[in-house]
This record gives C-alpha cells, sequence and structure tokens, in this order.
C-alpha cells in the first residue's frame, strides 16, 4: 500500500477523528478518564478533537496519512508537539492560543456538558504528567512529544503507523532532539515503539482509590536521536 503522510488541513480533520475514535475506542487511559461509559458522547469528543486539530494546525506538528490510490480516505494521523527549550520564553502567539483553546472547549462543555469525563481523574493524570516530564526531560533543546498516533483497525499492518512516526522521527534526527510518548498499553505498544528507537522510561500510575479499576498505568518512552546515538 503506498502511503502519503502530509500535514494536516483544514478538510483532513473529520477523518483523523474517525481514526482516533475507532483506535482509542477500548483504550485504557479513556475507559479510566471516562469511567462511566455510558455517558460519553462521541459529539462532545468530535467537537473536543476539533478544537485540538484547529489548534494544531496552527501550532502543532500534526499529519494524517493515506493511500494514495484512494486519497479521500484518512487511514491514520499522528499529533505531534515540537520541542520548546525550557530556557526560552514562550511566544505570545502560543500563549494566547492557548487561552483561546481553553475558552473553547469551555464553550463546548457548557453546550455539551462533559460527556462522562472525570475532571478528577482528568487532573490527576495531569499532575502525574508533569511530575514524569519534570523527572525525565532534562535536554536544553525541549523533546518532541508524540501526543497521539492512529490508525484505523482496517489499515494496521500496512506500514502507516511507521509512516506517521518516521516523519516526524526524522527531522528530530535531523536537529539532533529527542523525543518523547505516553503509551497506555505495555503490550504491543512498548514493544513497537522500541523499533523506533524509544526506550521504556518510567510506568507514570495514575491513581484514584484502591483497586485496579481505579488506577491506570501510562509508560513513558523516550528515544534519543540517530546520528547522536550513533556517533
Amino acid at each position: 500500500m503506498p502511503i502519503e503522510v502530509s500535514r494536516m488541513t483544514e478538510a483532513d480533520i473529520d477523518g483523523a477523528i474517525d481514526t482516533i475514535q475507532q483506535a482509542f475506542a477500548d483504550d485504557p487511559y479513556n475507559n479510566w478518564v471516562f469511567p462511566d461509559r455510558s455517558k460519553v458522547s462521541l459529539t462532545r469528543n468530535r467537537v473536543s478533537l476539533t478544537l485540538r486539530c484547529r489548534w494544531g494546525i496552527r501550532h502543532g506538528l500534526f499529519h494524517v496519512a493515506r493511500d494514495t490510490s484512494n486519497p479521500s480516505k484518512i487511514l491514520g494521523c499522528a499529533m505531534w508537539l515540537p520541542p520548546h527549550p525550557p530556557a526560552e520564553p514562550q511566544s505570545w502567539s502560543l500563549y494566547l492560543s492557548y487561552w483561546w483553546l481553553w475558552f473553547g472547549q469551555v464553550r463546548m462543555n457548557l453546550w455539551y456538558g462533559r460527556g462522562g469525563l472525570s475532571t478528577k481523574r482528568y487532573w490527576i493524570w495531569k499532575a502525574r504528567q508533569a511530575e514524569a516530564q519534570s523527572e525525565l526531560w532534562t535536554s536544553a533543546k525541549g523533546y518532541y512529544f508524540c501526543n497521539i498516533v492512529t490508525v484505523l483497525p482496517e489499515a494496521q499492518g500496512n506500514g502507516v503507523g511507521r509512516a506517521l512516526m518516521e516523519e516526524v522521527l526524522r527531522q528530530a534526527d535531523k536537529e539532533g532532539v529527542w523525543c518523547y510518548l505516553e503509551s497506555s498499553r505495555r503490550e504491543p505498544n512498548v514493544t513497537i515503539y522500541e523499533k523506533f528507537g524509544f526506550k521504556l522510561a518510567k510506568e507514570m500510575e495514575c491513581k484514584d482509590g484502591d483497586g485496579d479499576e481505579n488506577m491506570v498505568k501510562l509508560y513513558c518512552m523516550l528515544r534519543e536521536p540517530r546520528h547522536q546515538a550513533d556517533s
């Protein structure tokens, strides 16, 4: 299957969201942060992801993959955040964009409600994530952060995920910048990401009480730029 990867556009958003909703339908993190599955609203989720995609088109590295023989169908997408050197101040445009994104999410919540989201669990995750990144992110250049990479179930095994990953990994290698991701599944995801050069750096536990049903574990992985590792 000939795969083409390109930067996401407004016209790609609906197709990209289709891949996310299908790929994460039974994701452990999603099931934990949306504990009452009967209240989950795919409509609200689509609005939330649309806001995120529009932000990412302007400020992130959001890509989509398609079969060149059927370019109208999106087969997968990847959402990367570019590196930000910690010593450099955040630009005003980026700062204001986060506020605009937040404002859009507030309006969404007022209209659609929380859609089953446990805000308590969401903020538990954000706190554990901040702790993990504070511990692991030591490079002065910052990190390329792979926030989401998805492939339609029907298209898996055809190199779509590899094409999406390598699009940014090549750039990171060229610039000598580390990469980072968090996976909510140890198997088979950790092994898959290891093939791209990632190494498991930390197991991040998010707990909301006792018992396995109140806990989710995320696997934090780091990737050293290849040209540095091989020198």
